[in-house]
């Protein structure tokens, strides 16, 4: 088909049209990450439209190339489309439909707009529009000031190339500047008086009544006229977008269709046009005869086109309408099309979660070569991180972290102003200090109280305020975790065992480990976490994480020890009998019986004697005593014996335990659906957003209430009210040195301090590599180095201290940092929140460690907080922790069938039983894992068991390709993805299947010339039944 239409193209065979030749225009459904035919603007012109190797590719990249100057700089565009409508008798354009990013229209006689939706185009309309476009009035770079101006500019253009008769310029001017009524804005009541006094002005003057060339300044008054801009409606814009107005409707006194399209030289604020109060760059105006439907068409093929990146670019820089036109085959070879027999048109297509980048269409021939698309892109990968690199120059770690961290210093205080970071500050808070709390009674339990609570609460203090000040990850929560507490009780057990003073030799356990910490420092050896990947990243996060779950349940029954129930009530009641004591044989025992017994019995003999008095006592004054009758307590009164279940008095408090399991229950569900209240479409973005980020703060606050108006004793947190030290024989400053330690305890110590390097090396570090992962977008940079550092630093002043060493908590990390998630604010009607990121700053880890260390200070406040709502709050966290994780998605896979199971990227690239082996090795390890954990006597090697992890990861390589092992897991350092099988060193010129990348053109072979992607010629066609030429 000949570019300006089909039509023109058979009656004009101009040069180098073909007879018989058309273009397709069509593709297969594959967004395609095409090889490019190298152009330079200088050596080749540009193509003709006509001419049959017309590449539109071509075009397109010369123009995004070539065209920089900043007056033709692309920015955002809000496109309206206004139709010609009557009122009253009088003609006004009238908003019918609007595009940010999806289209939006009228209806319901114009009262309400539409649902953002996915805009669907017709191909007639597209090639309708593409005639237009060739036949009508483009003007670029129009420089003019007001409507009047631009009117008078396009009326010249269509009567000069007679599109227009002369005699309707007055009438079509006059209906140019008609006025523009908003769908925001209500009609007054004045308007319809006016409009019966005017008596129909534009409706009833003919056409020989109106001059040739009419005054219309009062007409042009009528554009701002009642004109209220939608000031509510500029939040949904981005900001320095442009309008692009588009104005439709059908005249009888037109004989066929018309179209002009604008470009300004410079935006000009043309207010009236747009409902909101911005520049307008573009003016489209497309009109046809009465019946002309395709008007309306053309029009949102235009606007939908203008959302397009790459086209609204190419509308900026075109220099003329080959340009154009190359911008809109460019836009047709990439659409889908979508067949009529199984797709109702009228059906709104909802917008989709995540729109595909648009990159590979702006992309020059060397760079489609390496571009890996958007989903090969590696996001979770860190081994080829530059920070991770090994290096024998000792402190260049530390160096790069401290040099990569000190521009943003500032900016981590100025950042964490902001309400976001206050509502993560008292849940991350909560879920601290309370596992703190429990820590600390375990722990004082295991070392007989030398370190107890109010020590853990100190050692938090301590630890989470130097961490916010100097570390290189502050979105990291330094706390208490299971292994170290087996390495404090394994250490203290050891001098307990040896006559050792405790605290003074876990002091050079401490010096020890810090100095090995230290060394690791010095000679970077913190680059060894890039060989951790997502395998032991995740099966060590979700032990963690179920710790946490199945520590809340076992909270929660504990406390029916404390406050038991009665679920067999009557059983006890009737199984008590009273038995009589056995006075007939006090006159048998002998003074010379005595003498043989025991003290105790002969305690027990006078106690007898003394009974049987009171009971001879009480029948000499006729009271006899009814023994079968007697309660449990008056039985024992007498001195009788009560004997069975039922006599055994139970204080049972069933109002605590049940109250509890609704507080847990309650506490948890509230939070689980506030969290998610952002989801949903009740109430305002900003007040959904702000519901969500204090989530578990009001669900708190909420049971809390419930409590106290119950009035039930719940136990609640209990929390030391002074600052000394657990145990009185002991203060804050530890000596090294003690008289029951041997001298050469000092050197031995470092056996235990190995074990404990590295248990705190890969909880530090693990935890670091979660918080740090690609997909959480953090841009200030890791510091893997620099975070060890600081925790040498305060495992040395929690040793002098009398302190429990403290390292990164992985769940307790990872609910700070999904707190601190942020979204886009600005979002198009019909766009979903994009994630931006976190909200990196210090302000929330320092304000924890603070409020940590004033805690005994606040316990009037902290006492109020019932033990079940914290218990719900862990379960939270770990659930939460828990919730996008690769390896619980996995999970799912095995109870879904297939055709119901979500479209995740491994799915397309590896076969699904390999997937599910891939997850039962990862389920073996994690319950090999929990094992090691759980057992006393082998928990000690709970950190070579994540080691271990590592090593079953490397094993995998024997059964599962680099290309698998990329979409289920990270590449190792130095390892690559192999081509696949079906792969080809040349795939220029080749069938185009479907998930493969279409070339772009067709080399030549012997000397025939190249032709366009999707040309298709009929004499081949008959000749050739091949499909070489797609």
């Amino acid at each position: 088909m000949d570019p300006r239409g089909p039509d023109e193209g058979r009656q004009k065979n101009g040069a180098g049209a073909r007879r018989g030749s058309l273009y397709a225009n069509l593709q297969l459904p594959t967004k395609p990450k095409r090889p490019q035919i190298p152009y330079d603007a200088e050596d080749q012109p540009t193509p003709n439209l006509t001419d049959q190797e017309y590449f539109p590719v071509d075009i397109v990249q010369n123009v995004l190339n070539n065209v920089k100057d900043k007056g033709h700089r692309s920015h955002p565009v809000f496109c309206q489309m206004d139709t010609l409508k009557t009122f009253m008798g009088n003609w006004e354009w009238r908003e019918t439909a609007r595009w940010v990013k999806f289209e939006e229209i009228v209806e319901e006689g114009g009262k309400r707009w539409s649902k953002p939706h996915v805009a669907s185009l017709s191909m007639h309309a597209m090639l309708e529009t593409r005639k237009l476009l060739l036949e009508g009035s483009t003007m670029l770079d129009l420089d003019v000031y007001t409507m009047g101006e631009m009117a008078d500019e396009i009326l010249d253009n269509w009567i000069d190339t007679n599109q227009l008769d002369q005699k309707l310029r007055p009438y079509m001017r006059d209906i140019l500047l008609r006025k523009h009524k908003h769908s925001h804005n209500p009609r007054p009541k004045e308007e319809k008086r006016e409009a019966r006094r005017l008596d129909n002005v534009a409706s009833t003057t003919s056409l020989t009544s109106m001059g040739s060339h009419g005054s219309s300044s009062d007409l042009e008054g009528l554009v701002s006229h009642d004109y209220k801009p939608n000031s509510g409606f500029m939040k949904k814009i981005p900001k320095g977008s442009e309008v692009c107005s588009i104005m439709v409707g059908e005249l009888e006194e037109l004989s066929g269709p018309i179209l002009s399209l604008i470009r300004l030289k410079e935006a000009r604020l043309l207010e009236g046009i747009s409902e909101v109060k911005l520049p307008t760059r573009f003016v489209v105006c497309v009109f046809g005869p009465r019946g002309f439907t395709n008007a309306a068409e053309v029009g949102r093929c235009i606007a939908t086109m203008m959302t397009d990146d790459v086209f609204r670019e190419i509308v900026y820089k075109s220099r003329n309408i080959t340009d154009l036109i190359a911008g809109l085959d460019e836009f047709v070879e990439q659409v889908t099309v979508l067949p009529p027999s199984e797709w109702n048109a009228k059906i709104r297509i909802e917008p989709p979660e995540k729109v595909q980048s648009q990159m590979h269409r702006k992309m020059s021939t060397a760079q489609l070569l390496v571009y890996k698309g958007d989903d090969d892109d590696d996001e979770g990968g860190h081994g080829d991180d530059p920070s991770l690199q090994m290096s024998i120059i000792p402190f260049k770690g530390l160096y790069h972290d401290i040099k990569r961290k000190i521009p943003w210093y500032w900016s981590d205080y100025k950042d964490g102003i902001h309400i976001q970071a206050l509502a993560a500050f008292v849940y991350v808070f909560l879920g601290t200090f309370t596992p703190n709390v429990t820590f600390g009674g375990l722990l004082g339990q295991a070392t007989d109280q030398y370190m107890g609570v109010m020590e853990c609460i100190f050692a938090a203090a301590v630890t989470g305020i130097l961490f916010a000040l100097f570390s290189g990850q502050p979105l990291n929560i330094l706390g208490s975790t299971g292994p170290m507490l087996v390495l404090e009780t394994i250490i203290y057990n050891l001098c307990k065992d040896n006559g050792w003073d405790f605290l003074p030799a876990r002091v050079w356990v401490g010096f020890w480990t810090s100095g090995i910490i230290m060394l690791i420092v010095i000679f970077n050896l913190s680059a060894l976490v890039k060989y951790i990947t997502r395998f032991t990243e995740e099966s060590f996060a979700t032990l963690i994480a179920v710790i946490f779950i199945v520590e809340a349940f076992k909270k929660l029954y504990e406390i029916e020890t404390d406050y038991p129930i009665n679920l067999n009530s009557k059983a006890d009641s009737d199984n008590c009998s009273c038995i009589e004591p056995d006075c007939d044989a006090l006159p048998a025992t002998t003074a010379a019986t005595m003498a043989t017994t025991t003290t105790v019995a002969t305690t027990a003999y006078k106690n007898l004697t003394e009974i049987c008095a009171n009971i001879t006592d009480m029948e000499s004054l006729n009271n006899t005593i009814d023994w079968i009758t007697l309660s449990a307590n008056s039985c024992r009164e007498y001195g009788g014996d009560a004997i069975g279940d039922g006599c055994v008095e139970h204080h049972y408090v069933p109002d605590v335990f049940f109250l509890s399991i609704l507080l847990f229950l309650g506490t948890f569900g509230v939070a689980v659906t506030l969290k998610d209240f952002k989801m949903t479409t009740i109430f305002p973005t900003a007040v959904r957003q702000l519901v969500s980020d204090f989530a578990v703060l009001l669900s708190i606050i909420l049971f809390v209430l419930i409590d106290m108006g119950l009035g039930i004793n719940t136990p609640k947190l209990l929390v030391p009210d002074k600052f000394q030290p657990t145990r009185n024989d002991r203060g804050w400053f530890i000596h090294p040195v003690s008289d029951k330690n041997p001298w050469w305890l000092s050197i031995a110590a470092v056996v235990p301090a190995l074990l404990s390097v590295i248990l705190i090396f890969l909880d530090q570090q693990i935890t670091a590599v979660i918080v740090n992962r690609k997909e959480n977008k953090l841009k200030k940079g890791v510091g893997y180095h620099l975070d060890m550092f600081v925790v040498s630093i305060t495992v040395a002043i929690h040793s002098i201290l009398g302190l429990p060493w403290y390292v990164a908590a992985t769940v307790s990390a990872l609910a700070h940092i999904n707190s601190l998630k942020k979204e886009s604010e600005c979002t198009a009607p019909g766009e979903k929140p994009q994630f931006l990121g976190c909200r990196e700053q210090r302000l929330t880890a320092l304000a924890i460690g603070v409020l940590s260390g004033a805690a005994v200070f606040l316990t009037n406040v902290l006492k109020v907080i019932p033990m079940p709502v914290l218990y719900g709050v862990f379960f939270y966290m770990g659930f939460s922790a828990m919730r996008g994780m690769t390896f619980v998605d996995r999970l799912f896979l095995f109870v879904q069938p297939v055709k119901y199971q979500p479209d995740l990227p491994y799915l397309r690239h590896v076969q699904l039983y390999r997937v599910h082996i891939y997850t039962v090795i990862q389920v073996v390890c994690l319950c090999f894992l929990w094992t090691v954990k759980s057992i006393k006597l082998i928990s000690i090697g709970f950190p070579l068991m994540v080691l271990a992890t590592g090593v079953v990861r490397k094993m995998l390589e024997c059964n599962y390709s680099q290309y698998e092992l990329k979409y289920l897991d990270d590449l190792l350092p130095g390892k690559h993805v192999e081509k696949k099988p079906d792969d080809k060193e040349n795939i220029i010129g080749r069938v185009n299947y479907a998930f493969d990348a279409p070339p772009a053109y067709k080399p030549s072979v012997n000397g025939e010339k190249k032709r366009p992607l999707f040309f298709v010629d009929e004499h081949d066609e008959l000749t050739d039944n091949s499909t070489s030429h797609l």
